[in-house]
């Protein structure tokens, strides 16, 4: 039986899943209780098995990724060229579809934050794994657990809504896969937290926010 919490991670499409994240807050609390965290501005959507950008595709299923099996609402970390990266398992337990979390717009703890990522300004977290070190975190540990239980979660219940939404196609790809120009990525228009987001398509005055 799933709780409140896993549905609504799963029950309609990824996409869908993906777009409602927007605007939803992230809090991190680390080992001494000092909390960090933003407002989601950019997701990607992954559809699993059928899908030729994702980690599970055509059944691929391995040690490393098996967390992408799990619960709706628990924790996929990966690692990339070194960097770690963060994904929320979407959908019923073994269908591994998954919502990485691109760009996050710091509301909670900035200055911590600015020293997590020894810089300051919008490239603190306008990167799936900018943000993610921007929060402090530096391993997998959190891999697998759910975001309900753990230091790492996803408020829900409130959050700020977007005046526009842009969809597009995923970036880091490979866009010659069957799905690789497949319009997957969403981000709130102007929020200067996208990641590869040109100055003159910025919101500097309310980020892209509905009042």
């Amino acid at each position: 039986m799933l709780t409140k919490y896993q549905q609504f991670f799963t029950g309609r499409p990824t996409e869908e899943i993906a777009q409602s994240l927007l605007g939803k807050k992230i809090v991190y609390t680390n080992s001494d209780g000092i909390k960090t965290g933003g407002l989601i501005v950019e997701t990607e959507a992954y559809l699993g098995e059928n899908d030729s950008a994702s980690h599970a595709y055509n059944g691929r299923r391995t040690n490393y990724s098996e967390s992408l099996y799990g619960n709706p609402g628990n924790i996929y970390i990966y690692q990339i060229r070194g960097h770690y990266c963060f994904d929320v398992v979407v959908q019923d337990a073994e269908e591994p579809q998954g919502v990485l979390i691109r760009g996050l717009e710091p509301t909670i703890n900035q200055e911590q934050m600015a020293i997590n990522r020894k810089m300051s300004g919008f490239n603190i977290s306008n990167g799936p794994a900018k943000l993610v070190q921007a929060l402090g975190i530096h391993s997998r540990k959190l891999d697998g657990k759910s975001l309900e239980t753990s230091p790492l979660t996803i408020d829900i219940t409130a959050g700020k809504k977007p005046r526009e939404i842009v969809t597009g196609s995923r970036i880091g790809v490979n866009l010659n896969g069957k799905d690789g120009l497949k319009p997957y990525r969403f981000y709130v228009k102007g929020n200067p937290y996208v990641s590869g987001l040109r100055k003159r398509e910025m919101d500097l005055e309310d980020y892209g926010w509905e009042e």
